[in-house]
């Protein structure tokens, strides 16, 4: 087949598949062009998804006859002088596709005015198709309608999701709008009834907390923490979310960029770097976060929907967002989400009445059902500390509660976590608060105190080591033994002392003493391969705190394992002052409190 120029039409439908993918698009394009346009407000309606009808209301600075006629041009645009710097894009919308797009595959109609204009105009593009411009009688701005969309490339519909799936990419796309322009009035219809409707807060320093809590709501700001921080021109502000409240699965994860909302991975992965091993697995608490620098600093030109970017200086982006996190969380410490405690109370439902047990059952030698705790008077803490060396280990303060009968109980409200009470099912602690009352898994709370002192340990310097008997013989491929020889010095000050065996082992001669009886092997092999891979010492850490996570994770207290009322209070008083303390090293929440006003609406009260 020779070369050949292809149609315009077909150029527009091929633009289309890059820029147009689903009925969100088409929003977010149709929103960007009305932000560019001054406005103040904006009304979008969709129905069936957004197949049958995407329109978008804006009150912003309008077009006349010429620049409508323009508009559904190919790379036609106001935003973009002829001889503008690519480098410096201060508008959301610049590549002047978007209107050419929708119209090559949908029913569009734009109805425009400007502010000084007597009338306005209306045009009208079908499949690529441009009728005629004929006057309008409108209101100063834009009104564009798209209607059918794909009904000219029939095969792009069956790519598209159900109703529901479509309807919530949109909800989920105007969420993302709205909150980087916390200072615009926005409202969302859908089949007819209003879905969403975002006021600006009347002050300008509370428009960003006032919208995140419109869009993401109460709940979740109340258990967020602000973070305001700038360096070198790069200025991050918004809302973090507590490690805990990923534990309840997907959480909203909304970024912004000089006002554009983006789904950046430099971003995204220094925030999970920031919340480090406060994390399960891959869940990321919810954030609502705005970032600002100068507009030649920032490439948005690297994808067609201008959701992806290119930072000039990414070390210094990721280094701020990792620093905000870390701060965020060194002020929290044991913090939970308090959304943990409404939805457990959630799940309360009320139930017949327990049946007394019978005195006769009693003294015919009833045996008690599961669940049921009638246990013997507790043994002495002597007794207790013996057992509790195989268990990992709570230093016992003076005790509070109910550890003796004649012992008045100290005020609930002198610790944060309140008094400990009574010990559940031999895993969870239940202690009373002035405002109600926290339950605490023993083991979760206890696995980040032994965890949090093991890293204290390593980041010292102090590594104590244990010598080997026999010293210990690793075979490695010969580069990796002289990444290992050749950081030799790093890694005794961190606890492993070894030397060249041959060209092809190491001899481990001593290791840090809080591995134990640890795989010395397979702790050199890993670290051999993190320093063939990342290079430098600072891999060995990363290798022994991994180690140190299963340490702890082996070496606290278990399920299972009673407690007196002594240690259930050390255990309190220790995870209250523990950094992380609200989550293990799994990032599982340790604790989760309940008050007293959400029991008294359970009961009726």
């Amino acid at each position: 087949m020779p070369v050949c120029r292809l149609p315009d039409q077909l150029v527009n439908r091929i633009a289309a598949g890059e820029v147009i993918e689903r009925p969100a698009a088409v929003v977010k394009e149709l929103v960007e062009n009305a932000l560019d346009a001054n406005a103040s407000r904006i009304e979008v309606g969709v129905e069936q998804g957004g197949r049958a009808l995407v329109r978008v209301v804006d009150d912003g600075q309008g077009m006349d006859e010429a620049d409508l006629a323009l508009c559904v041009e190919r790379h036609a645009t106001s935003k973009l002088a002829p001889d503008a710097d690519l480098v410096r894009i201060a508008t959301l919308g610049f590549r002047g596709e978007a209107l050419a797009s929708i119209g090559a595959v949908a029913r569009v109609s734009i109805t425009t005015r400007t502010r000084d204009a007597a009338t306005g105009a209306v045009l009208e593009v079908q499949a690529g198709r441009i009728a005629p411009i004929r006057p309008a009688g409108t209101t100063p701005g834009t009104r564009i309608e798209v209607r059918d969309l794909f009904f000219a490339t029939p095969a792009r519909l069956a790519f598209l999701r159900s109703e529901r799936a479509e309807t919530q990419a949109i909800l989920d796309q105007f969420d993302r709008l709205a909150l980087a322009r916390p200072e615009i009035a926005f409202s969302l219809t859908v089949d007819g009834v209003e879905r969403r409707r975002f006021e600006p807060a009347r002050q300008a320093e509370g428009r960003l907390a006032a919208r995140v809590a419109a869009v993401l709501g109460e709940g979740f700001l109340a258990d967020a923490r602000p973070v305001a921080v700038e360096r070198d021109g790069v200025a991050l502000e918004g809302y973090l979310g507590l490690p805990t409240e990923a534990a309840g699965g997907r959480r909203p994860f909304l970024v912004a960029v000089n006002g554009r909302p983006v789904r950046d991975r430099l971003i995204e992965t220094a925030l999970r770097v920031g919340y480090g091993d406060t994390l399960a697995g891959n869940r990321l608490p919810g954030a609502a976060l705005t970032l600002r620098l100068s507009h030649e600093r920032v490439d948005v030109n690297v994808h067609p929907t201008k959701t992806e970017l290119r930072f000039r200086e990414p070390d210094l982006v990721r280094s701020l967002v990792i620093g905000a996190v870390r701060r965020h969380l060194d002020g929290q410490g044991s913090l939970t989400a308090r959304a943990l405690g409404e939805a457990a109370l959630a799940r309360f439902a009320a139930g017949p009445a327990p049946q007394p047990v019978p005195e006769r059952a009693m003294a015919t030698g009833w045996t008690a059902p599961s669940g049921w705790d009638r246990r013997p008077a507790s043994p002495g803490l002597k007794e207790a500390a013996a057992a509790f060396a195989y268990q990992g280990r709570l230093e016992v303060g003076a005790p509070s509660g109910a550890a003796a009968a004649a012992s008045p109980a100290p005020p609930a409200e002198a610790h944060p976590l309140g008094a400990a009470r009574v010990q559940l099912f031999d895993a969870y602690v239940l202690a009373e608060t002035r405002q109600g009352f926290v339950l605490v898994d023993q083991h979760a709370a206890h696995e980040r105190i032994v965890y949090e002192r093991l890293k204290a340990e390593l980041a010292r310097g102090a590594v104590a080591r244990q010598g080997q008997l026999v010293p210990v013989v690793v075979e490695l491929p010969p580069h990796q033994v002289d990444l290992l020889v050749g950081a030799e010095a790093e890694l005794a000050r961190l606890g492993l002392l070894l030397e060249r065996f041959g060209t092809s082992a190491v001899l481990v001669r001593e290791s840090p003493a809080m591995l134990g009886p640890a795989d010395l092997t397979g702790l050199v092999q890993d670290l051999a391969a993190d320093l063939d891979e990342h290079g430098g010492a600072e891999a060995l850490l990363r290798s022994l705190e991994r180690v140190a996570a299963t340490m702890a994770c082996h070496g606290s207290v278990r399920a299972g394992r009673r407690l007196h009322l002594a240690e259930m209070d050390a255990l309190l008083r220790q995870i209250e002052t523990t950094p992380n303390g609200g989550t293990c090293n799994h990032g599982r929440p340790t604790w989760i409190a309940i008050d007293r006003a959400a029991l008294d609406r359970l009961f009726g009260r």
